[in-house]
């Protein structure tokens, strides 16, 4: 899967966590900040992740680092696609 695919699978999973629709996202837009993210949705988003994107996350093993922005989150799920395959 490309970097824009999964992307895309951010923004479509932002659409259904949110209920409501976003049109293409940047790679700076923050999550908490820019987006009203909080931990409830986070979670809610990684789970809507792990269907479309087909990885496993260990919610234990978070790091919020990993959540700043649509880029820190694209690389966290592209590492754990290496993991998973």
């Amino acid at each position: 899967m490309e970097r824009h695919e999964i992307v895309e699978n951010i923004r479509a999973a932002l659409t259904d966590v949110l209920m409501r629709d976003f049109g293409p996202l940047a790679e700076g837009t923050r999550l908490f900040e820019d987006m009203h993210l909080d931990s409830t949705a986070i979670l809610e988003l990684l789970m809507a992740l792990e269907d479309n994107i087909g990885i496993e996350v260990d919610p234990e093993n978070l790091d919020m680092d990993d959540f700043r922005t649509v880029g820190t989150l694209t690389d966290f799920l592209e590492r754990a696609r290496k993991v998973s395959s």
